[in-house]
């Protein structure tokens, strides 16, 4: 469902076509959009192939939902199974570069159980540290507090963007943007035709957080060693929430021991409004609702488990997310596009730039879908980052072109990290080619990216 405007009475497109009268803080060849997996992925990559870059990011570090939105796990690296009891990884690339690192500064578990495959909890800190390194090695200019408001465009062509931060607001002018904003807020300002999950419907947003002061111990003894909760938890969730004495709209909820001593990070809210309507984050006012109704259910989950469940008597909130965790809002209409019977068909492509293993996750309504895609997987196409008009703009992250079903698959950590690398890829060799996204064969970026680590 193509949406011009994601919510009535807001514009959220500042295009200015010429040259607007502003100070101008750069000209670059890349400007990467946004501090998450991908983001850090792409402006990572492309400042060690030589390239001048600029990275801006709202927040005050990188790590995007992963860190702000506190998801707090790597998912998408691993195999699923009814048969194997270990984990057989399958993604590597930048995917894997930034797990080493992270893991050895202590910054992540070992793999553990989440259903029929693996995922590994994460640091939040360490994982921004392990970014403000690799950004840092590579010589990319971070430009932390820093927001993208506007456009610079040349009929259909991206020239550049308006930012701005408390000092103001300036023009970076860049030979190739990458967007790897998660909402698609460049291509969106650009005026490019994106959709908005099923007709309009997104997946919930979650907030999740950590609960500190754990006996381990008697918590694992009693749930066991999938991180998805067993029957008997969710039944007990059922029960608590119909006597009334709990609100717990959710009842499969997913609890992670973290790197920290007697420590978990739980997965359990689902936000909608307080009238049960679908929250649209894009809307600033919906957002808003979304952030503080999901740190009430905190408490009420909190409170559930304290009194429920063994190893929580004593426990205690750490800390939620600093925002809502987001799992979908825009998407573009890219030059390919990720079908659902491709996720589930497991199709193989020769212009495909990521592996997927991840099951279909889906959180919208009452309880999540899962379908588990068994000792196999996918891969993304290259269009699928290109909008499929306009030029210098390409997209890394969640907000790739994908149908609701695959993009529930399609969105997770690991892959967003590969989405970056072959953003990057694209945008270095689109300037040294002097040739478009657009026109750019899909083999040849997965072969670049093949010779950089890539499994593909």
């Amino acid at each position: 469902m193509e949406q011009p405007a994601p919510f009535p009475g807001w514009r959220i497109d500042n295009r200015i076509d010429g040259d607007p009268a502003l100070p101008s803080l750069a000209e670059i060849e890349v400007l990467v959009v946004g501090g998450g997996a991908a983001g850090v992925a792409a402006a990572t990559v492309a400042a060690e192939k030589g390239k001048s870059v600029i990275l801006v990011e709202r927040y005050g570090f990188c790590g995007g939902a992963a860190v702000a939105g506190m998801s707090g796990t790597i998912c998408g690296l691993y195999l699923a199974s009814e048969t194997r009891n270990r984990p057989a990884q399958v993604v590597f690339g930048f995917a894997e570069r930034f797990r080493s690192a992270l893991a050895k500064r202590g910054g992540l578990t070992k793999p553990q159980i989440y259903g029929k495959t693996f995922t590994v909890t994460h640091d939040p800190l360490m994982w921004r540290e392990t970014a403000d390194r690799l950004l840092e090695d590579a010589g990319v200019r971070v430009l932390f507090h820093t927001a993208v408001t506007g456009v610079l465009m040349d009929g259909q062509v991206l020239r550049g963007v308006i930012v701005e931060s408390n000092a103001g607001r300036s023009v970076i002018r860049a030979k190739r943007i990458i967007d790897a904003s998660g909402d698609a807020a460049v291509v969106a300002r650009a005026g490019y035709r994106y959709t908005f999950g099923d007709k309009g419907k997104i997946q919930n947003p979650t907030m999740f957080f950590r609960l500190g002061n754990v006996d381990l111990d008697a918590f694992g003894v009693y749930w066991g060693a999938d991180t998805i909760c067993p029957p008997k938890v969710v039944e007990a969730i059922e029960a608590a929430d119909h006597s009334g004495a709990y609100r717990l709209p959710r009842n499969k909820i997913w609890i992670f021991p973290t790197t920290r001593p007697n420590e978990l990070m739980v997965n359990a809210t689902r936000l909608s409004g307080r009238d049960g309507r679908m929250l649209n984050v894009i809307d600033p006012a919906d957002f808003t609702e979304a952030e503080i109704f999901g740190r009430q259910q905190v408490r009420e989950y909190a409170r559930f488990l304290t009194d429920m469940i063994p190893g929580c008597a004593d426990s205690f909130v750490v800390d939620t997310g600093v925002e809502a965790g987001i799992r979908q809002t825009r998407s573009i209409v890219g030059k390919a596009t990720l079908r659902n019977e491709d996720v589930v068909d497991c199709r193989k492509r020769d212009d495909g730039i990521c592996r997927v293993p991840w099951p279909i996750e889906l959180h919208s309504g009452d309880k999540p879908k899962l379908h588990w895609l068994l000792d196999d997987y996918y891969e993304v196409p290259y269009g699928a980052l290109v909008p499929e008009i306009g030029e210098n703009i390409i997209v890394a992250g969640r907000c790739l072109s994908a149908e609701h079903e695959a993009l529930a698959s399609a969105r997770v950590t690991a892959q967003c990290f590969e989405y970056g690398h072959a953003a990057a890829t694209a945008a270095v060799m689109s300037i040294d080619q002097v040739t478009p996204f657009s026109d750019l064969r899909g083999e040849d970026v997965r072969e670049a990216m093949t010779h950089q680590g890539s499994a593909l």
